[in-house]
């Protein structure tokens, strides 16, 4: 047996609050070859996010949580190395998207990776715009909010991996306007100059109230939140009657020590006969097809466009993931291993 060194994070102790170094441990491992049925893969790229951070709580989810003294997991794509006997569909030097990141090297069950056309795009793009963050985006605006040809969709956290691509998606199936909240002035040119966002602003530049009442004079048909939190609560006053509303994330309240209080315009909903939903991508896991074809004929085209913000080396991770949190990226966050990429 042949081992390969790698190094991987692991959960040592639940964060309270923001994540901090002392709560993770980048250890040195050794990897065997796979067995029968199995296959080594070494990573090329990680993907770090925001719903990891629920997972290092330990509290019921829709996602297990990480195990303490453990390597955690989240999405990578790799080259196959080595290849078990009995085998099938999965040959070495293949690029797969597999769970196995925060590290170097995994071993795998073969029918636990996915191989992935590198010639189609770039392979880091299964990560984000053509991987479950893309998905995300496309049955969030399409299947949950039932976006119809001429709303106006509002879109926070817009410069975000899947925000910049909900945008996208609805601007492609004929909104009337796309309208995002981001960061930063820097993400909000790049949302009107490059994106094709019909409006957006920077959301620390004033009040969510303020904000979205310059932004959305004439209201909202359609509201893809990846915030929660008093952009929410703002929300909902600009929402038109019959809006809906796809809760795909509430990332201003992931550190928090305590549970964050409801919106308190909530009540708006009943007279706007407003539909709230959240959502899983998981659930919608039958569209893929579909998705990926659309979503690759888009690209080609150069109809969508996105953006990745990369740190370098398994040692970066931890930065990377809090960067993700505080909102340091734009577009989506990835770790790069090989630095021939």
């Amino acid at each position: 047996m042949a081992l390969a060194p790698s190094r991987q994070w692991s959960l040592v102790a639940r964060p309270q609050g923001e994540p901090q170094p002392s709560d993770v441990r980048l250890d040195e491992v050794d990897v065997p070859d796979p067995g029968p049925g199995e296959v080594r893969v070494r990573n090329t790229w990680l993907s770090v996010d925001p719903y990891m951070r629920g997972r290092m709580d330990d509290r019921p989810s829709y996602v297990p949580p990480f195990r303490l003294e453990e390597p955690m997991t989240g999405g990578a794509v790799g080259v196959v190395e080595l290849v078990g006997d009995g085998v099938e569909g999965v040959a070495e030097g293949d690029c797969v998207l597999h769970d196995r990141g925060w590290r170097e090297r995994a071993v795998l069950r073969a029918d636990a990776v996915r191989v992935v056309d590198a010639d189609l795009a770039p392979a880091q793009a299964y990560l984000g715009v053509l991987g479950t963050t893309g998905l995300t985006a496309w049955v969030g605006v399409l299947d949950v909010a039932q976006m119809r040809e001429g709303d106006v969709v509002l879109v926070s956290g817009a410069a975000g991996a899947v925000g910049s691509v909900a945008g996208q998606v609805a601007r492609l199936k004929g909104a009337s306007a796309v309208v995002g909240t981001a960061g930063g002035e820097e993400k909000v040119r790049w949302l009107l100059d490059d994106a094709g966002f019909t409006r957006a602003g920077d959301h620390r530049s004033a009040s969510p109230a303020d904000l979205l009442r310059d932004l959305l004079p004439d209201g909202a048909d359609v509201y893809f939140d990846n915030v929660g939190g008093p952009t929410l609560e703002a929300a909902l006053p600009r929402m038109r009657d019959h809006g809906r509303v796809a809760l795909c994330g509430a990332i201003s309240g992931y550190n928090a020590t305590s549970a964050p209080p409801g919106p308190r315009t909530l009540g708006l909903a009943i007279g706007k006969r407003l539909r709230l939903e959240g959502f899983i991508v998981t659930d919608h896991l039958d569209r893929t097809e579909e998705f990926t074809r659309e979503m690759a004929g888009w690209i080609a085209r150069g109809d969508v466009v996105y953006r990745e913000t990369a740190t370098e080396g398994v040692e970066s991770a931890f930065d990377a993931f809090r960067g993700v949190l505080s909102g340091a990226n734009t577009g989506k966050m990835l770790v790069r291993l090989d630095p021939d990429l």
